[in-house]
């Protein structure tokens, strides 16, 4: 009997012979998840254990992780890279109370093996540094870019980037904090994509004004840290920002935008060609998207509401790319939340859309699994609904109380937060079905799980 299929024979005494009455797989880590608490403005994390049931270790607080102010305090991103968490910290006071970043050593190290990782649960999470003060302009948006960190501060009219590679084990906070990069670009509410690791493209919130639509590049790796030009997109109001296949692309409040950032280089001065995708009109007014997800070649995002939503696709490595539209047709109400994508073991790429609404709305809860390629040929043009599902209770106020998602690193398994319910639901990717529903209490809300099974080598 190997290790990792081991189990535990229990026996009784029947008529004198021992007889095995039950065996019972020894649980085993699965993945580590993260999650804030929108009711106490708390990160907490829990061991998911699979064995014969699905179980969860209690949640704990991260140790370390600063005491917030209710009233004036909130989490907002956060991002994983390379065993380390990010999370921005926001206040209500335009960042003249206290924000920043936390940065924490996630406790889990991945040991790469060519087509497969080994997983280790060293220690519980802690805190590895932060910084939360009056100078940090009240961050809003947090982008992981290649493994890098970058954190907007808005009322700053630049971003901070941290690498975790150039953290070592014998650094101190101060060290760690001295690592954080203070780069200019942008202003208002920030949203920022970079390219390769040397251009930042950071945009300006602004709807109307000279910088109405404003752009700025920088470069990140360089030591003058100065914006090196600028231009504007059409139309203003710019709330998303990524980067695919050398092509930036921009959700201002008409459609979308890219630029071609194959050839750009530092004394660039002239005007990019602006590129302007339409999604067409409601109510005839210009259809706008707010946020981006990048999976394979192409960049994802949703738009519309109720029974007019969409999944928007665009397939980057085009030369002249245009967009594939998916209906989703929502409930009157609610809004598409998501999309969160995973290549599973077998089969059809697949994603993941909430269907959200603001608590006073009467609407349903539900989840909806899209296959991309149905037929398999490598194009998503035939992308489809699959299924939907009933799920636990959403809470919205504002940016808070959505349900988020994440996938263990072995794909088999999505969590979900219920912030409505106090609930993590547990999806199984093969049987495409909810397998367990985990009480956590508080209000659950934006969820990121690290790591694989527990390797037992």
């Amino acid at each position: 009997m190997t290790r990792t299929l081991m189990t535990i024979a229990l026996l009784f005494v029947v008529n004198g012979s021992c007889l095995p009455l039950a065996q019972a797989a020894e649980p085993r880590i699965a993945t580590r998840i993260f999650f804030q608490d929108d009711e106490t403005h708390e990160l907490k994390w829990s061991d998911v254990k699979v064995g014969d049931s699905i179980q969860l270790t209690e949640p704990a607080l991260v140790d370390g992780f600063p005491k917030l102010k209710l009233e004036q305090q909130t989490l907002v991103q956060m991002e994983a890279a390379a065993g380390f968490l990010l999370v921005g910290v926001r206040d209500d006071e335009d960042g003249s109370f206290q924000s920043g970043w936390v940065l924490i050593d996630t406790g889990v190290v991945e040991e790469e093996h060519g087509d497969h990782s080994h997983w280790y649960y060293t220690h519980a999470p802690r805190v590895r540094a932060s910084l939360l003060d009056e100078k940090q302009g009240n961050p809003a948006h947090l982008y992981c870019y290649e493994d890098v960190f970058y954190l907007a501060n808005d009322r700053m009219n630049g971003y901070t980037r941290i690498d975790p590679s150039s953290i070592s084990p014998m650094d101190n906070e101060e060290a760690i904090r001295k690592k954080a990069e203070f780069i200019p670009g942008g202003g208002g509410h920030i949203t920022l994509a970079v390219v390769n690791k040397s251009l930042g493209f950071s945009s300006w919130i602004d709807r109307e004004g000279p910088n109405k639509g404003r752009v700025d590049v920088t470069p990140v790796n360089s030591s003058s840290r100065k914006v090196d030009s600028s231009f504007n997109l059409p139309s203003g109001g710019i709330h998303g920002a990524t980067t695919l296949h050398n092509k930036v692309f921009f959700a201002p409040a008409d459609g979308i935008c890219w630029v071609d950032a194959s050839n750009w280089h530092s004394d660039h001065k002239d005007p990019p060609a602006i590129h302007h995708i339409s999604l067409g009109k409601m109510d005839n007014k210009p259809l706008r998207t707010g946020s981006f997800t990048t999976f394979a070649p192409y960049v994802a995002f949703t738009t519309g509401s109720g029974k007019e939503s969409a999944l928007g696709l665009i397939d980057a490595s085009k030369s002249d790319p245009d967009w594939i539209r998916i209906p989703l047709a929502l409930a009157e109400g609610n809004r598409a939340v998501g999309p969160y994508f995973l290549k599973p073991r077998k089969g059809s790429p697949l994603a993941f859309i909430f269907h959200d609404h603001p608590a006073s709305v009467d609407a349903p809860n539900r989840l909806t699994l899209l296959e991309l390629d149905p037929n398999g040929d490598g194009q998503w043009n035939d992308a489809q609904v699959a299924e939907e599902f009933d799920v636990g209770k959403s809470r919205v106020e504002g940016h808070s109380g959505h349900h988020a998602l994440d996938f263990d690193a072995d794909r088999r398994r999505a969590f979900f937060t219920n912030p409505g319910e106090g609930t993590v639901s547990v999806f199984s990717i093969a049987d495409r079905k909810t397998v367990a529903n985990l009480h956590v209490g508080g209000i659950p809300s934006k969820i990121v799980a690290i790591g694989g099974r527990a390797s037992q080598h």
